[in-house]
């Protein structure tokens, strides 16, 4: 039976006990980033800690309120430009619309005038007709009148 039980205590420390295999991966790791890497990054990081403030000394200008105040105005000449192109846009526009407004009623007079004259015309003839009709029949009264009056 202690056999059985140190079968299986071993059996269960090669599966569930990780730690050997992580010390080993641990050793490896830092075994790989000391010694074949011979401390590069702590290299790159000094030169990069050199760099960064020649950079700033050469990039930053001295006179940063006279450089803000230079921005600004050129910022308020580009400001009052477009507001220039755009004032210009919409009087354009606008003058496009009023011309195309004017071709729009010149066409509904045109329009307008030739149904008026139409109907003109069908009033005309109505009236024609109107006044042919009485005529005759003014015509034939007058010759009954002529039929039974002595005269």
């Amino acid at each position: 039976m202690d056999k059985i039980a140190k079968d299986v205590g071993d059996i269960q420390s090669r599966l569930l006990d990780h730690k050997p295999i992580i010390n080993a991966e641990i050793r490896y790791f830092v075994r790989e980033f000391e010694e074949k890497r011979g401390h590069r990054e702590s290299r790159l990081l000094e030169s990069l800690n050199k760099m960064v403030p020649e950079a700033n000394e050469q990039m930053l200008p001295t006179d940063l309120e006279g450089m803000m105040s230079d921005v600004i105005k050129r910022l308020e000449a580009a400001n009052h430009m477009a507001e220039r192109v755009q004032q210009r846009e919409l009087e354009a526009q606008q003058s496009t619309q009023l011309q195309g407004n004017m071709e729009r009623l010149k066409d509904e007079w045109t329009e307008f005038v030739k149904e008026q004259q139409r109907l003109k015309e069908e009033v005309d003839e109505e009236h024609a007709k109107a006044v042919g009709q009485l005529s005759t029949l003014y015509s034939e009264k007058k010759k009954d009148l002529t039929k039974f009056s002595p005269l």
